[in-house]
């Protein structure tokens, strides 16, 4: 079976360093999240955007992740995208992007159709307008009512056509992903995970993602930004910030939640980091466990301040991973994800195949 983790380079100090791979192109470990940039009630100023994401490629983030979703029809993260790229043609090779899509036009709704797939990624396509390439494509949602299989073979054709550089998966079930892989390459399984959100863990999604040797993408892995002890309180998020509806961070389980973070500082600061630097190599830490695929974190960030920040690594030895272990034993995450209304989206499975 063909690897996605195609060689090893030594480090300087003589360690095996992993090379990931996607779509063929050299990634770095850490990658670099787009959403805030053109999803949230007053994105950032183009400039200061453009400043966020050359710190990225200036510190090695070369694998950049947006969505047709993150925003509207007429400005999401593929305008934005073709505006930096515009600017900044060369670029354009250092970065791999992948582009979430399938959903309904201007909705959340998934639909998985041949026709809905194929029109996807003629507008990711479209709008990058040759400015990009269109590294990989990802299924947003599992459409329930469409079999993975149809949505993957009308994405693979721009695949085998040289439209697209690979196909990835995003918030589904152990079940989809091993009957997505039986009909192409699957690149990459995007999934929300973090200290603050582990259920990949118990759902067979990792297993799945190790035995099929497909690395996982995991988004939020800062937990929204609960875990970098800058939200203390739920006013310090804005009016009208998304996570003001999420279950995590409303009253009675924010309160709660606040435990794990005052915890994780005692853990940064013996460690002379910042708390989500400690969650970011947590879960690049997973990677190098017996039995587990190699997990990529992708934190988002406006600021070429914060990039800088998130891209640090922190050595957790084997005693600091098994601090960290207990203290995800005995502290409990309360509330969903998501809202009641887009919690059954998330790790969905497909309609079954009938041929």
């Amino acid at each position: 079976m063909a690897s996605n983790i195609i060689d090893k380079t030594k480090s300087a100090l003589g360690m095996d360093k992993p090379t990931i791979k996607l779509a063929g192109e050299k990634v770095h470990s850490t990658g670099f999240g787009l959403m805030g940039l053109t999803w949230r009630a007053s994105p950032p100023s183009q400039e200061q955007s453009f400043s966020a994401m050359k710190a990225a490629l200036d510190n090695g983030a070369n694998f950049w992740n947006g969505g047709e979703l993150y925003g509207s029809p007429e400005r999401n993260s593929l305008h934005l995208l073709n505006e930096y790229f515009t600017k900044y043609p060369a670029d354009a090779d250092k970065v791999v992007i992948s582009i979430k899509g399938g959903l309904e036009p201007g909705g959340m709704a998934p639909n998985g159709s041949a026709e809905n797939t194929r029109r996807s990624i003629e507008e990711c396509l479209k709008v990058l307008d040759g400015k990009k390439k269109l590294d990989l494509w990802e299924s947003a949602r599992v459409d329930p009512n469409t079999p993975i299989e149809i949505t993957m073979r009308e994405a693979e054709k721009f695949v085998k056509s040289g439209k697209l550089g690979g196909i990835s998966l995003s918030e589904c079930s152990a079940n989809t992903i091993r009957r997505a892989a039986r009909v192409t390459k699957i690149e990459a399984v995007e999934v929300e995970f973090s200290l603050w959100s582990t259920d990949i863990l118990d759902n067979g999604v990792v297993k799945a993602c190790a035995d099929l040797d497909i690395p996982i993408v995991a988004y939020s892995p800062l937990g929204r930004g609960f875990l970098t002890g800058q939200i203390k309180k739920i006013d310090d998020m804005p009016e009208g910030d998304m996570r003001r509806h999420m279950p995590r961070f409303q009253p009675g389980n924010f309160e709660k939640n606040l435990k794990l973070v005052e915890e994780l500082e005692k853990i940064a600061e013996k460690k002379g980091c910042k708390p989500g630097q400690v969650g970011t190599s947590w879960v690049k830490a997973q990677s190098k466990k017996p039995g587990m695929p190699t997990f990529i974190p992708i934190p988002g960030a406006t600021t070429a301040e914060r990039v800088q920040e998130n891209m640090v690594d922190v050595d957790l030895s084997e005693n600091d991973m098994k601090e960290i272990d207990s203290l995800l034993a005995s502290v409990a995450v309360t509330g969903d994800r998501y809202p009641e209304a887009l919690a059954g989206l998330n790790f969905g499975d497909s309609a079954e195949l009938k041929e």
